[in-house]
């Protein structure tokens, strides 16, 4: 008898692109009109999802020390 194959797809990666895309909306919007307004939140659950915690631990430090590499003026 054969042996069977068995073929298995990568997991999906990340993509680095939407997911810093998606963090800087969130704090443009929540710079122009505040953390409670309801559309922002959709752009922090879109990086919350897309972006490893790593990641988003590294660029909240970065606003935080004021080193982020791009502007999150709205």
């Amino acid at each position: 008898m054969a042996e069977e194959k068995t073929y298995t797809r990568p997991l999906p990666q990340p993509e680095p692109d939407q997911a810093l895309q998606n963090f800087v909306d969130f704090h443009k919007c929540v710079n122009a009109k505040g953390e409670e307004f309801a559309p922002c939140q959709q752009f922090k659950r879109a990086y919350l999802s897309l972006c490893p915690n790593e990641w988003t631990s590294k660029w909240n430090d970065q606003v935080e020390n004021g080193t982020f590499p791009a502007s999150l003026e709205p």
